[in-house]
């Protein structure tokens, strides 16, 4: 599973667990998360997000 680290804060985004407090369902792909998305620890955009490498885990 691609997990999404937020270069601002830390936060990580998985599809696996979405982000259902912003209305993101399980299983949405960070490719697929609306341009108007933002972190929901710090607020900062998309384009803060970088892909880590998949080490397997998934958390």
């Amino acid at each position: 599973m691609q997990k999404w680290r937020c270069s601002i804060c830390d936060y990580i985004y998985t599809a696996r667990k979405g982000d259902p407090e912003s209305g993101i369902k399980p299983g949405t792909r960070f490719e697929d998360l609306p341009e108007h998305w933002g972190c929901p620890d710090c607020g900062a955009s998309k384009q803060n997000f970088e892909r880590m490498a998949d080490d397997g885990l998934d958390f």
